[in-house]
């Protein structure tokens, strides 16, 4: 099987790419590409269309959706994307996977084994007799942008008798810790929240925040230093200090970390 990987995080494009040649038999991976611009290229420039074509759903200058508007897709997609959001649920209902990222080898597997078996019932491919449905995607985008509107932009927390409100642009980073909940600002203040980590994560734009570990949902800026730790891990230098000092990222999210760094 042949693949094209449109991706513009060049670490989570190696990965897949990886995994992509470590599966039985291998999938080989012609070409990626890293813009719905350069995309659109690659897709009208190939001689010969790949078996299957893993898209993220958010480019570097836009939503791959757009593709389908530009030029003819003319293979069976799997989406690949960070944002674990209801509205793509769709996609699984109308014989179209997506993968959340990192990806899981064991779900890649499963796509792949639901690809074949959509190939063997629909001979002759492309995107309507595999089930993508131009109005779904039409439907899944409309659905998709309200919901990046809606991250959190402030807090109230309570000061003795008093309210305070403090925007998520002065936030450092949300950390849990004797099963309460912070959030450090940036001015080196600490207060506390009635939500859960879960929650937080949730509401917080995933490109400004990112959960290190169980304790620690950070802010990129807070960020002021990474240093390689053992067995592969990393561990990280938070500004304002963080309570336990260097905070360690877990080591099932390195590599998901390290492709949020290089988006």
């Amino acid at each position: 099987m042949t693949a094209f990987i449109i991706e513009d995080e060049p670490l989570a494009a190696k990965r897949l790419a990886d995994l992509l040649r470590r599966q039985q038999p291998p999938v080989q991976v012609l070409a990626t590409a890293d813009s719905v611009e350069a995309a659109v290229v690659l897709l009208e420039t190939a001689a010969t269309p790949p078996e299957v074509l893993f898209l993220d759903i958010h480019l570097a200058d836009g939503l791959s959706f757009e593709l389908f508007e530009r030029v003819e897709v003319r293979c069976p997609v799997i989406f690949t994307t960070a944002y674990d959001q209801y509205a793509l649920r769709a996609f699984k209902v109308n014989s179209v996977d997506y993968l959340l990222k990192p990806i899981d080898e064991e779900e890649l597997q499963a796509a792949l084994h639901k690809l074949r078996q959509l190939r063997a019932a629909a001979p002759v491919a492309g995107p309507s007799a595999l089930g993508l449905d131009p109005a779904v995607l039409a439907q899944v985008l409309q659905q998709l942008q309200p919901q990046q509107q809606q991250y959190k932009k402030q807090f109230v927390v309570k000061v003795g008798e008093h309210l305070k409100v403090i925007p998520v642009e002065q936030v450092s980073y949300f950390f849990s810790l004797e099963k309460a909940t912070f959030v450090q600002t940036r001015e080196n203040r600490r207060f506390v929240l009635d939500q859960t980590l879960e929650q937080l994560e949730k509401m917080l734009d995933p490109q400004q925040f990112f959960r290190l570990n169980r304790a620690y949902l950070v802010h990129h800026a807070a960020i002021q230093d990474i240093i390689h730790y053992t067995n592969s891990r990393l561990k990280t230098t938070l500004q304002p200090a963080s309570p336990e000092g260097d905070v360690l990222v877990s080591r099932e999210r390195v590599p998901a970390f390290r492709a949020w760094l290089d988006r």
